[in-house]
């Protein structure tokens, strides 16, 4: 009996080793983070696009290994939020993560658009947005705009292609757009003051039934979304005006959820933001040529105004930046530092702006 026992003993050690072995050698199981993420504008637009394309898996990537993923939920086009409704959706965490759209925040992102305020400034939408997000790591008012909403700026900059007009009638001159309805998004309504038009504001999801049905004669747009919204259908006359490449807003976390994530998650979704803005930037600069020669080809005519119609088109308009920056100053926020700031720094990378709006 003794030595039956001892064997019972051991074997009953050995199969405990096994098992604790096996448990120890076993693959920890990940934890698993569930994220929304918002857009009002559908994936037929790029930087939407971008977020399934090139956001989302650059995080997944960096999180490989990390003992944490994340299980995505994809709202975009209106099925949560719609346009300029994603500040709001993050901010009250509906969703963790979402494209916003500072464009159509000019009350709660007063400062990111600056941009907008500043037009004929640059036509490079790539030099624009590295400068934007470059910007907010080293001016705390930039960043202190997003937290005031509640909000963590991830970067992921959204820039614009060099605005211009698309009409149902010529543009051979700014005498041309007297008395017409011109839709434009946001802050680029000022941009026809002096020039006769009545500018209306609205924003491509819109543009192509409005345009179709006469509200509008034309729209203030840019070629790499101009396309998609068959916007060369209704409106045939693409008029390259030269009012600039924009900055239109970035890739947000709720700031008290993202403060609550482990370094490494933020560190990831920080990774994210980086490669949707490189990314996203090299896909648009690639199509801008394309698109408009595929309008083109399908009808529409393309002109492009001269160097005296431009500068009187710029030299017609009020200093609409001084004005957006003395506004802001009176309600307690820097908006003549943020416009120096950026002038000086488009300065100093050798753009030469055609009207110095900060130093009028």
């Amino acid at each position: 009996m003794k030595k039956i026992g001892k064997f019972a003993s051991a074997l009953l050690l050995g199969l405990i080793g096994v098992i604790s072995t096996g448990i120890a050698s076993a693959p920890s199981l990940a934890e698993t983070i569930n994220v929304t993420m918002v857009a009002g504008h559908p994936p037929v637009f790029r930087w939407v696009k971008h977020a399934s394309k090139t956001f989302i898996p650059t995080v997944n990537k960096a999180l490989e290994g990390s003992g944490y993923d994340i299980k995505w939920s994809e709202q975009y086009g209106g099925s949560l939020a719609k346009v300029g409704g994603a500040l709001e959706a993050v901010e009250e965490g509906l969703a963790e993560v979402g494209l916003v759209s500072s464009l159509f925040e000019p009350a709660k992102l007063s400062l990111q658009t600056v941009t907008y305020f500043t037009p004929f400034t640059n036509r490079d939408s790539t030099a624009v947005s590295n400068l934007i997000d470059e910007l907010h790591k080293t001016t705390p008012e930039l960043r202190a705009t997003w937290e005031a909403n509640g909000l963590e700026y991830l970067g992921g900059a959204i820039g614009i292609d060099d605005y211009l007009i698309m009409t149902k009638f010529p543009v051979n001159s700014i005498a041309d757009l007297n008395g017409r309805k011109i839709g434009a998004p946001g802050p680029a309504v000022n941009w026809l003051k002096g020039t006769g038009a009545v500018g209306v504001s609205g924003n491509l999801t819109t543009y192509y039934n409005e345009i179709k049905t006469g509200v509008y004669d034309g729209v203030i747009v840019f070629a790499s979304a101009a396309l998609p919204g068959k916007l060369h259908e209704v409106a045939p006359f693409i008029t390259k005006v030269g009012f600039g490449a924009q900055y239109a807003g970035g890739i947000a976390a709720n700031k008290e959820w993202f403060d609550g994530q482990p370094e490494v998650v933020q560190k990831a979704l920080l990774k994210g933001g980086e490669a949707q803005r490189t990314a996203y930037h090299k896909d648009l600069d690639a199509s801008v040529t394309k698109f408009l020669g595929i309008m083109e080809s399908k009808g529409a005519t393309i002109t492009e105004v001269d160097d005296a119609m431009r500068k009187e088109w710029v030299m017609g308009m009020d200093n609409v930046a001084k004005g957006w920056a003395a506004k802001l100053d009176k309600a307690g926020k820097p908006g003549t530092k943020v416009l120096k700031t950026y002038m000086d720094a488009m300065r100093a990378s050798g753009q030469v702006p055609l009207r110095s709006w900060d130093m009028e």
